[in-house]
């Protein structure tokens, strides 16, 4: 299943796909123009901070960048145990229409499988991928090193909402592409040596919902977070030297998911050492 049968199986999703392709064609479209997510969908967008109220986040305090998602924002801060994950969840960050632009575009990018070598085997990824990044942004992980390919038009737009609404500098995207609930991403951190120190991470999800658990490390203790099509979870340094992540296989899950994960690399990193 495509991502553009995925939304044409909502009804109200059908109006706004024709609407969107009509000012593309006229060539009048931009990604801000389609608004904030209450005007769009009627729903509110909620916010849940995993950190304490006092903390510095990118610059700026929690209770200052919760509102920013939209104008009318509900938010609730969670009060952070020693032992909680620091990160931020936002609710229905995008809209449809924006989530829409950003699948039909996703349509046409160059995803791959590459294979991984492990335990004297190769063995491809259990999804699909490309990373894009400003030039001299390349990246190496999982025994992979991947050359930055040129930014996309929607996705540049996300990566300069992000940095304009909660001040998140970022050089580089990894998208993933989850065919169904039989791909899957196993535990790990995103701690590569060539992500700037003290950066923050931000996740944008499209498509299919899927449970995203996080893991202490030393304690091994779980949370598990539901994200769904708009939902936006930016890690807040220095979750990625405690923690890691996972994207665990649901095999009931029979529809298509998008990942955007947005990271700030060391320019030419490899080209330096």
């Amino acid at each position: 299943m495509s991502m553009t049968d995925f939304f044409n199986s909502v009804s109200d999703s059908i109006a706004i796909e024709q609407k969107l392709e009509a000012k593309m064609k006229q060539g009048d479209f931009d990604f801000e123009q389609l608004g904030n997510a209450q005007s769009e969908t009627g729903e509110n967008t909620a916010v849940c901070s995993n950190v304490k109220a006092n903390d510095s986040i990118s610059g700026k305090a929690v209770t200052e960048i919760a509102p920013a998602a939209t104008d009318s924002v509900k938010a609730k801060h969670l009060q952070a145990t020693e032992l909680s994950a620091p990160y931020t969840l936002i609710k229905g960050y995008l809209n449809r229409a924006q989530q829409v632009a950003l699948l039909k575009e996703v349509e046409d990018y160059p995803l791959t499988r590459p294979e991984v070598f492990v335990f004297g085997k190769h063995h491809p990824i259990p999804r699909s991928q490309v990373w894009f990044g400003d030039k001299g942004c390349d990246y190496f992980y999982s025994g992979l090193f991947i050359e930055a390919q040129p930014w996309p038009y929607y996705a540049q737009k996300l990566r300069l909402k992000l940095e304009r609404e909660f001040g998140l500098q970022t050089n580089g995207a990894l998208v993933n592409r989850y065919a169904d609930g039989h791909e899957s991403m196993g535990w790990h951190s995103d701690d590569e040596k060539e992500i700037q120190a003290g950066t923050d991470i931000a996740s944008v999800t499209l498509g299919a919902s899927r449970d995203f658990f996080i893991r202490h490390k030393q304690t091994l203790q779980k949370e598990c977070v539901n994200l769904e099509s708009g939902d936006l979870l930016i890690m807040h340094w220095p979750m990625q030297s405690d923690w890691e992540h996972s994207l665990p296989k649901r095999l009931k899950v029979d529809k298509p998911r998008i990942n955007f994960t947005f990271r700030c690399l060391i320019p030419n990193y490899h080209k330096l050492k």
